[in-house]
């Protein structure tokens, strides 16, 4: 039980002294990590040394469970933390999370053997390696939810052997290793999953430097090549003939742990252009800019938003904290993934509106975070599946008695 399961009512607007001494190692390492964003951000590089700041602080333990050495926090603490982290380099948390992102899960859900639990404990806290993580293909979209596999993986002289292709790998070439999702060679139900670990300098694995985009640059979320790529049997992780109970007992780890981040965007866009409101002042006038009431406006409505977001976010990583993956506390993180979305696309293009034409040229601040949360509603999942499974929960309706969005084959 983690600091925010401790008691029965909602706790999350009392901060634990836990989670005040985490806060304040996360300040700490935001503001190094400002220092160099920009720069990363027009490279499109890996902030390796930002990685390596967080592995040497044990932040690569983070979620894992204490029984097997790591710090236990839960989905609340980490919200706390990457909501930080991200107001000083959004890329390096965003990426940074897709290792916690695969360690919690697979070292927490009651589906995983323990010897996996074990080995994967050793890497990330005994050897502090940094593990990467990929779910989705060319094929893969969002918007629908699905993720077909034509990645496959058969067993092969004492091992595995994989073929496929991998999209939007974050940290690809800093990390260690990436979790991969592969579908097995013996297999036939559609939803069966082989979770791999695939080495770095494992064989016929490759890396294809496509990462050039509007935002998130320094997450070099490449894609990852698999041409009869061998692994050793040990790398199996975890394998079913049904993926979805995994997915949706950790949906808290897999994909609402990146939520935050994208708040941290808001709430750095929302500091960013109160400076330079406060500081700019017109030649002829006795105010500065601070003064003007479309200005006020603005900044109150943006305060607004931010809140709201973030009471939203708070409220649904405490109740995956006490109640667990709940149909309740499913529809509450999509909530929060739907407006952490929407307001942080908002409040950094109204940042960078406040801030005038003045903040739109590459190396300014704003400029970085608007980009960086124009991607927040694509993120996934994305903002229209977000309010489908809301709109389930509300209403009571099974998925199962919907018709396919699409014509199927």
């Amino acid at each position: 039980m983690t600091e925010a399961q401790a008691g029965t009512e909602p706790t999350f607007f009392r901060r634990t002294a836990g989670q005040s001494r985490l806060l304040e190692r996360c300040r700490a390492l935001a503001a190094d990590f400002a220092t160099r964003a920009i720069e990363h951000d027009r490279a499109a590089s890996h902030p390796a040394e930002n990685y390596q700041r967080l592995r040497e602080e044990g932040f690569g333990a983070l979620n894992i469970p204490k029984e097997w050495g790591g710090e236990g926090y839960g989905l609340l603490d980490h919200t706390l933390a990457f909501e930080t982290l991200a107001q000083g380099c959004p890329s390096t948390a965003l990426a940074f999370n897709m290792h916690l992102s695969m360690v919690g899960p697979l070292t927490e859900s009651e589906h995983i053997p323990a010897e996996t639990k074990a080995y994967l404990a050793e890497l990330a806290v005994g050897q502090r390696k940094l593990i990467a993580g990929n779910f989705s293909e060319p094929t893969s979209t969002a918007l629908i939810g699905e993720r077909h596999l034509s990645t496959r993986a058969r067993a092969a002289e004492g091992g595995y052997r994989i073929t496929g292709r991998k999209m939007f790998a974050s940290m690809l070439e800093a990390a260690d290793y990436c979790a991969v999702l592969a579908y097995p060679d013996t297999a036939t139900s559609p939803t069966a999953g082989l979770f791999i670990l695939v080495p770095r300098e494992a064989e016929g694995r490759r890396v294809e430097a496509n990462w050039d985009t509007l935002g998130m640059r320094a997450t070099r979320s490449d894609s990852l090549i698999l041409e009869d790529c061998w692994v050793p049997a040990r790398a199996a992780l975890y394998e079913t003939d049904d993926i979805r109970p995994f997915r949706n007992d950790q949906a808290h780890w897999l994909w609402a742990s990146y939520t935050p981040v994208y708040l941290g965007v808001a709430v750095a866009a929302h500091n960013e252009v109160l400076a330079v409101l406060k500081e700019r002042r017109p030649p002829g006038y006795t105010q500065s800019l601070a003064y003007h009431p479309d200005v006020r406006r603005q900044v109150a409505q943006m305060s607004v938003d931010i809140e709201a977001a973030r009471l939203v976010t708070y409220h649904s990583a405490w109740l995956s904290d006490t109640q667990g993956p709940t149909p309740e506390t499913l529809a509450a993180l999509h909530r929060a993934k739907y407006i952490v979305g929407e307001v942080a696309s908002r409040v950094t293009r109204m940042a960078l509106g406040l801030a005038g034409a003045h903040a739109i040229f590459k190396g300014k601040r704003l400029e970085l975070l608007f980009r960086d949360g124009a991607l927040a509603p694509i993120q996934a999942p994305q903002a229209d599946f977000c309010l489908h499974n809301i709109g389930l929960h509300a209403l009571g309706l099974d998925p199962e008695d919907l018709l396919p969005p699409l014509k199927r084959e």
